[in-house]
């Protein structure tokens, strides 16, 4: 008899001892239940959190793996991961920027990569600064690289801070070389300098740069 009622299984009114987290020992665990979230972006592996990937709540990524009953099917690989379809080199700026809200582009990367991929995981907010980006960086390459007019000045000792004083707007000092003394009045020799002064071209009318004023000479 008690063969008989060891195998009938344990008595009435008791259940199985949960497992750790509360699960019957063998449950399998609900995937919503899971924090972090493993990604397959064209043979590449990503882990993030669900908590980084909603952090645009229309993007495709929150509505891949973040929302109860998801609208996006997608197969996983034997690991378990999402498969993404999609060029892995430009999915860190996009996973980076959810995680901290920066955007950072490391500089062998095009920024016109990213933007694609920004729109294509709909993230609108991300959208916006890539495009700012872009077109700062054109703006700053239409205007070109800034130029320089340089102009060497000699003076003597005691001329160096009446001139620099009254240096005229535009030019500013850049080097000041000393070539010894050319002349004696009395007993005290006169000390003699180049002084080199630039200014930018794009200050000058119509490309021309123009000679100095008296205010930049000797």
């Amino acid at each position: 008899m008690a063969e008989l009622a060891a195998a009938e299984g344990p008595p009435r009114g008791r259940t199985p001892s949960p497992g750790p987290g509360g699960s019957p020992p063998g449950a399998a665990r609900p995937p919503s239940a899971s924090k972090w979230v493993r990604l397959n972006v064209g043979g590449t592996y990503f882990v993030s959190t669900r908590q980084t990937l909603c952090r645009e709540p229309k993007s495709f990524l929150c509505r891949l793996c973040c929302q109860d009953g998801p609208e996006l099917g997608s197969d996983k690989d034997e690991t378990g991961a999402y498969l993404i379809d999609r060029d892995p080199t430009y999915f860190g700026p996009i996973l980076n920027y959810l995680r901290h809200g920066k955007l950072i582009i490391n500089k062998e990367l095009a920024e016109e990569g990213v933007l694609e991929e920004a729109e294509f995981y709909n993230i609108a907010s991300l959208v916006r600064l890539v495009k700012e980006r872009i077109r700062d960086n054109e703006n700053r390459t239409s205007q070109g690289p800034v130029k320089h007019v340089y102009r060497v000045l000699q003076c003597q000792e005691e001329e160096l801070t009446q001139m620099v004083s009254t240096m005229s707007d535009g030019w500013k000092f850049e080097q000041l070389i000393s070539i010894g003394s050319s002349y004696n009045y009395g007993n005290e020799d006169q000390a003699e300098f180049l002084c080199v002064v630039s200014r930018e071209l794009n200050n000058s009318t119509n490309g021309i740069v123009k000679e100095p004023s008296e205010k930049a000479k000797v």
